[in-house]
Order: C-alpha cells, then structure tokens, then sequence
C-alpha cells in the first residue's frame, strides 16, 4: 500500500524517534522548577508534543510494514487519531485553566499551537485512517501530509518549550550578584 513511500515513511521515522530521545534531555530541565508547576506544564506541554512524535514514528512503522490489509491500517491510524484529539482537548482545557488561574498566564499562541492545531490535525489523521480502511484513493498522499504536519508542528512547539525552559534553568543556577 505504501510501497512507493518507504524511504519517505524510514526518514520521518528516524526523526521522530531521535525527536523523542531529545525530549527526554529537554525534560530534564524541568528539575529546577517548582514540582507542582512543572507536572502540570509537563502534561499541558511536553506531553502532547511528545505524542505528536510517538504518532509519528508508529504510523511510519506501520505504513513500512509488508502485508498489512487497508482495513487494519485504518484502524490503528484511527486509534493513534482517537488518542492525539483527546489529548489535543486534553491540551486545550488545561491551557485555558491555566490562563484563567495563574498570575503568569501563557502565552495567547499556546491555545493554538499546543492544543487546537494538534487537535484539527488528529481529526484529519481519523479522516485519512476512514479513507484507508475503506481503501480509497488518496490516503497515502493524506497520511504523508498529516504526517510531516504533525513532526513540524512537534518540531515548532518542542523548540518553543526549550527557549521557554533553557533561560529559566540558567537564571536559577547563576550565583547572586554581589553589592558593589
């Protein structure tokens, strides 16, 4: 079925693997944040981006896998699509709450990139996981597209949380400036 995709499906595969593995030395940087603040911008931020990638690297693998029947793909590509929208609404609701509660709210783009951009793309992924299972034309092309969208979109908010989170750890560990 995806024949023709298979250096497309090996490369976007191998960057969201190795995206992943950076989120894990970005998380890392979280340790020098006040822990109550930091699980939850951990589940409001980090993890939807990092599903965006596991989704990514798993439905690459699946389209790279010989022998699998349009019906099957569609399936599993509208499970990944089930899961990505409930963690985009996920994401949605617990961006609001924070801008609603916290005297530092987030910042206006965050709804947007973080949470209703995630969630229209998942709900594409579950239209292009129904054209599969039903094996019509133009799901390869659809799943190809949804696909680098969701690694660019990963790719601007993982970079977004880094720029976010690097300039706090530092602030935090430099040494307090003495009084002349």
């Amino acid at each position: 079925m995806f024949e023709a995709w298979h250096d497309y499906y090996l490369t976007l595969g191998a960057a969201a693997g190795a995206l992943i593995g950076l989120l894990f030395v970005v998380a890392t940087l979280t340790g020098d944040f006040e822990r109550s603040r930091a699980l939850k911008a951990v589940g409001i931020y980090m993890t939807p981006t990092m599903i965006d990638f596991a989704t990514t690297l798993a439905l690459s693998g699946l389209a790279l896998a010989p022998r699998v029947s349009p019906l099957v793909v569609g399936s599993l590509i509208g499970v990944a699509a089930t899961v990505g929208l409930i963690n985009g609404l996920r994401a949605c609701l617990g961006i609001r709450s924070l801008a609603s509660a916290d005297e530092n709210p987030p910042h206006w783009s965050d709804f947007w990139t973080y949470g209703a951009a995630p969630t229209a793309l998942y709900l594409a992924l579950g239209g292009v996981g129904l054209s599969i299972a039903l094996d019509r034309r133009g799901g390869d092309h659809g799943l190809a597209a949804v696909l680098m969208a969701l690694m660019l979109l990963g790719i601007r908010n993982a970079w977004d949380l880094i720029t976010w989170m690097a300039p706090k750890s530092t602030e935090k560990k430099s040494p307090a400036k003495k009084p002349s």
